[in-house]
């Protein structure tokens, strides 16, 4: 079974082995774009009379120009997909239609996890150019708070523990499984006032901290957000960072987004100018698990 036409509507990051692969799945040449459309008029042209679309995290393919793209049988999401509500296609529009769309989990969990990790150790032992505190520190018997325990919460909490942190959590809902290896549970504000870091892992553009979270804030902590888009009030966010000298926070280059240039600004703020779970081998996982996404879609058709 084949595609009429597939077409990448943006800058996938599929390796190009993969997107051979996927090539043989499309009766006409397949369309690469490697830019990302800014506008719903621009998207629809890219999309023209496909009917099989992928598309990245940058790009919002709303109801609008679903309805407006009568010829589609396919959406392939090249990023996670947790949640309907926080996905950058309107999964909703499309199955009206009766469009499959099907993104991926957990390709670039372990790249984010490095990262993390070795943030926290060059800022705890003065390796870069700022130092959490007047002597170097060891993460042993620190206490890490983690909201949102989903896969990556969880490698994080298991690899905190294997450095000997104490490890808790803050979830929707309890992960009582998870508290029988010991990780205990939280209520947020709590947590945000007796861990000496935080780490955020929630679906994209959550926003779970305000003023009220970032009050209780322990003095002389760390936030880290790997998260694609704030997890946090942003005016909330500026207001504690810049209040307490003695804190720090750490962002990937798609946990900071948009504001890279604003919060660069900020002495206790770390950035990179990197996606941390975007290594080569989360490309080479990504690209597989959309073409296996392709290729069970052709085999439920059967």
């Amino acid at each position: 079974m084949t595609f009429q036409k597939i077409t990448l509507i943006d800058f996938c990051g599929l390796t190009s082995p993969i997107l051979e692969q996927i090539a043989q799945l499309s009766i006409e040449p397949i369309t690469i774009y490697n830019d990302f459309p800014t506008t719903d008029d621009e998207i629809l042209g890219r999309i023209a009379d496909s009917d099989c679309i992928l598309v990245s995290w940058n790009t919002k393919v709303n109801g609008e120009v679903i309805k407006a793209s009568p010829k589609l049988k396919y959406i392939g999401m090249c990023c996670s997909l947790y949640d309907e509500k926080a996905a950058n296609v309107d999964i909703a529009q499309a199955r009206l239609q009766n469009i499959v769309v099907k993104g991926v989990r957990d390709y670039g969990d372990d790249g984010t996890l490095e990262f993390i990790f070795a943030e926290l150790i060059y800022l705890m032992k003065g390796l870069g150019k700022l130092q959490w505190q007047v002597e170097t520190r060891e993460l042993r018997g620190k206490r890490m708070g983690i909201i949102g325990m989903g896969t990556l919460g969880t490698m994080v909490a298991r690899t905190a523990r294997h450095f000997g942190m104490e490890v808790f959590y803050f979830n929707r809902s309890r992960k009582y499984e998870l508290e029988e290896e010991g990780f205990g549970f939280m209520p947020l504000n709590e947590l945000m006032a007796s861990c000496d870091v935080i780490s955020l892992h929630l679906p994209k553009h959550s926003n779970v901290l305000h003023e009220t979270e970032f009050r209780y804030k322990k003095p002389n902590s760390i936030l880290v957000n790997t998260v694609i888009g704030l997890s946090f009030e942003k005016e909330a966010f500026v207001n504690w960072i810049c209040a307490d000298k003695t804190s720090y926070a750490i962002f990937d280059r798609v946990g900071v987004g948009e504001h890279f240039d604003e919060f660069s600004k900020y002495p206790n703020v770390i950035l990179s100018e990197r996606s941390s779970g975007f290594t080569l081998e989360a490309k080479q996982r990504l690209s597989e698990k959309v073409l296996d996404n392709i290729q069970s879609f052709f085999f439920d058709k059967q």
